[in-house]
């Protein structure tokens, strides 16, 4: 299967194996791999990383998806914080095109409100934030060590994952099938876009339609690959390291074929932040990006795609 970048084996350090198992030489074996990735493209897959999202995940949130938009909008995502529900067309990702369509569903147990009357879609996005935060811990220390830092550089910004003082989240994301919707000009399931953190876990079915800006090359498919998730960096990733690893612009089309028109999409992501207080500044001494922390970069961005405040 021909893919726009290398496919990197994480068996010695997901969640296969124990924190116990898991020493210098074990990240040392990705190091390498992640560095020349992210530096030439801005991303990878992975294999063997351990998680379990079709056999634990999938299932409960398609339960979620199908709920009546009466049901779903219970737990509609506010302005304060970003957790919880957003119907079609209510983000805009890129201010120059119509809404996204899709829908979504941002979580963090932090703030989660536990009213729930059903518990089976939280119970399974607990879980699998846990998960990921678990291997994006493992992956921060092998991309320090990659970085020419100490092992646990990355990780001294992030303390603070699945509290309030951390943005990182889980989202769900639902794209319906494009029947009768009257499609606006330019009109992307998901607009384009880097993220803002320093790295995102991308979980993704057969569905395709994610494309991804590849240098002297354009936008080119991320075809999907069978039990393997997407890294991708982020725009903090990008300042950290002085433009040495590119953030990742990637969107979401609308397929041309007619049938895959009429196929529903779901992905997940694990967009991996610093913690909200974090001062980010160039790693190697550059002046190029005055630092910043999290939040003072977060803010902005996040009031424009949904108005949120944290």
């Amino acid at each position: 299967m021909s893919t726009p970048f290398p496919i990197i084996d994480l068996s010695k350090i997901g969640l296969q194996r124990k924190l116990s198992d898991i020493d210098r030489h074990a990240l040392e074996t990705v190091a390498d791999q992640l560095k020349n990735s992210f530096c030439k493209f801005g991303a990878c897959y992975v294999t063997n990383h351990g998680i379990e999202y079709e056999e634990k995940y999938v299932k409960s949130f398609e339960k979620f998806y199908k709920q009546p938009l009466e049901v779903k909008t219970q737990h509609l995502r506010g302005t304060r914080r970003d957790f919880g529900y957003s119907p079609i067309g209510q983000e805009k990702v890129n201010l120059e095109r119509p809404g996204d369509l899709k829908e979504c569903f941002n979580y963090q147990p932090a703030d989660d409100p536990n009213d729930w009357k059903n518990n089976d879609f939280p119970s399974a996005c607990r879980e699998m934030f846990n998960d990921c935060e678990i291997l994006g811990y493992r992956v921060l220390d092998a991309l320090s060590i990659a970085l020419g830092q100490n092992q646990t550089f990355l990780r001294e910004g992030h303390r603070k994952i699945g509290t309030l003082e951390n943005p990182t989240t889980l989202r769900t994301i639902y794209y319906p099938p494009i029947t009768t919707i009257d499609l606006g000009l330019s009109q992307f399931r998901f607009g384009e876009h880097s993220d803002y953190g320093t790295i995102s876990f991308v979980f993704q079915d057969d569905a395709g339609g994610l494309e991804i800006n590849v240098k002297d090359k354009g936008f080119v498919q991320a075809i999907p690959v069978p039990r393997t998730l997407l890294l991708i960096a982020a725009d903090l990733l990008q300042r950290w390291t002085e433009d040495s690893i590119p953030a990742l612009v990637h969107r979401v089309v609308i397929p041309e074929e007619e049938e895959m028109k009429r196929k529903p999409r779901r992905s997940a992501i694990f967009f991996i932040l610093p913690d909200f207080d974090f001062l980010v500044s160039p790693m190697y001494g550059s002046t190029k990006y005055t630092p910043i922390t999290c939040l003072e970069y977060l803010q902005p961005k996040a009031e424009a795609l949904a108005g949120v405040k944290y």
